[in-house]
Formats: structure tokens, C-alpha cells, sequence
């Protein structure tokens, strides 16, 4: 019941502002079980691992998962990551971390508008790397070394 679950994680919470800022996910944790939250990590993660090892969060909040990584980071990536079976909605940044080109399809991506971008971004951040070719660059975050 309700309060068999929830009661013990209420000590303490006696105003408003105690609600504002009672964390429910301890409580949720409990009473799915470290199972069951292993199982739901695994269909509906909280974050992606980047080519580079960095955890970017998805964000669940629209009708499609989606994710805001910076390009050059994605360097490499000729599959388009998916979660289960629905493809992750890429907002691809700028090194700025200004939204580039927003798809569904990084493969598709790198084969049609990626030269484009290209040539945009070569003008506006010279200092940084834009392959010809980014399915065959390593992901980074770094600018070009200095001479």
C-alpha cells in the first residue's frame, strides 16, 4: 500500500517547502526493487554514452528520446543510436554548444547535410576539426593544436 511504502521516507517532511524538495526517487527505488530498475535502466536509460565516454542525459519529455551533443563528438558513429527500438532524436551543437542540425538518422546525416555544416562551421570555428569525411574522424572535444 501507500503508505507501507512511501510513510518511511516521509520523516522529516512537515511543510511545503519540505514537499519542494522531498526526493521521490529513493522511494520509487524501494519499492521497484534493484531488479526491476536494473530491467527499466536497461529499456529506458537516463543518459547515452558518448564515443568519448562522456553520459549526456536523454530527455524523455517529447513524443522522441533525445539527446544535445556537441558534432565533433559524434565523429565515428556510423550507426545511429537507438533506444530500444526507436532512434534517438540527436540535437547536434556547435563547439559553441549552439543547436547545429537536429536528426534522426546520423548516417543519412553525414552522407547529405554534413558538408554543408561543414563549411558553415570551417567559418565560424577555424580552430576546430571538420573532416571531409567524419565517419572515419576520432570524436573530440579539443580544437586543433596551436603551431
Amino acid at each position: 500500500s501507500l503508505e507501507d511504502w512511501l510513510l518511511p521516507h516521509l520523516s522529516g517532511v512537515r511543510t511545503g517547502a519540505d514537499w519542494k524538495d522531498f526526493d521521490i526517487l529513493p522511494a520509487l527505488q524501494a519499492l521497484l526493487g534493484w531488479d526491476r530498475i536494473k530491467t527499466l535502466d536497461g529499456a529506458v536509460p537516463g543518459h547515452f554514452t558518448t564515443p568519448l565516454g562522456r553520459n549526456v542525459p536523454i530527455d524523455y519529455a517529447e513524443d522522441v528520446p533525445g539527446i544535445a551533443v556537441r558534432l565533433q563528438e559524434m565523429f565515428g558513429v556510423t550507426n545511429h543510436p537507438m533506444v530500444g527500438r526507436k532512434p534517438l532524436q540527436i540535437t547536434l551543437l556547435s563547439p559553441a554548444r549552439r543547436p547545429v542540425q537536429v536528426t534522426s538518422d546520423l548516417p543519412r546525416f553525414w552522407a547529405t547535410s554534413y558538408d554543408d555544416v561543414r563549411k558553415d562551421m570551417r567559418g565560424q570555428y577555424p580552430k576546430h576539426p571538420w573532416p571531409k569525411d567524419p565517419t572515419q574522424a576520432d570524436p573530440t572535444l579539443r580544437a586543433k593544436p596551436r603551431n
